[in-house]
């Protein structure tokens, strides 16, 4: 049987991953700060409550899994989120690698996407700077770090520049290093269609090594 580990399952993104998981019927262990927020019961659900800033803790939790993916995020309040994304982060794509696991998908970040030729969405004007620290740090571990990365099969998976609630329509388009946008403009995506392009992803890999994003 098919075996996910989820690290960040609670969130905003990752609960939207665990339900596409467990409604496709993939065991799936849900590794978490906060055990009580996952209120899902099911067959297929392992729990389990670990700081995953320790690639040892991620390691042992990862061993007989065929796949990590990973919403972690410090949280978009936390102070401290730039300092602890770029610390946890390599510390997760190494737990994870100790594993023997071969491949890592990752909740990515719309940051880093062009807009027009050689200018970036963080460089843009368009992120508010209240979530700047997070948007930053996560773009640099991805052109820093898993750009360079030749041990694990990954993927950096980047959402529209706006992710929400709405529907799982399976009508979106995806692309590679530009910001998908509609025709009015917009770049947006509903979150179950993002988990449901992610999960996608997992069962029929198409992407090696790179990002690739998606929007409508």
């Amino acid at each position: 049987m098919k075996k996910v580990v989820l690290i960040g399952a609670s969130g905003f993104i990752g609960s939207a991953l665990l339900n596409e998981t467990l409604n496709r019927g993939i065991k799936t262990i849900a590794v978490v700060r906060n055990p009580e927020k996952i209120k899902i019961s099911n067959a297929n659900l392992q729990v389990v409550k670990a700081d995953v800033s320790d690639a040892d803790v991620i390691s042992e939790i990862a061993k007989e899994a065929d796949v990590v993916i990973s919403a972690y995020n410090p949280g978009w309040a936390n102070p401290n989120i730039y300092d602890e994304t770029l610390k946890t982060y390599p510390a997760i794509l190494q737990g994870v690698k100790n594993a023997g696991v071969k491949r890592l998908l990752i909740v990515g970040g719309a940051g880093t996407l062009f807009v027009a030729p050689g200018l970036r969405v963080v460089d843009s004007g368009a992120i508010p700077e209240e979530i700047m620290g997070g948007v930053k740090s996560l773009g640099e571990f991805y052109l820093n770090t898993l750009t360079q990365e030749k041990d694990i099969d990954w993927v950096f998976f980047s959402p529209a520049g706006t992710i929400e609630p709405g529907e799982r329509t399976g009508e979106y388009r995806l692309g590679k290093d530009d910001l998908i946008v509609n025709d009015k403009g917009e770049s947006k995506i509903s979150v179950q269609d993002y988990a449901k392009a992610m999960i996608d992803e997992y069962e029929t890999p198409a992407h090696h090594y790179e990002r690739f994003t998606i929007g409508y």
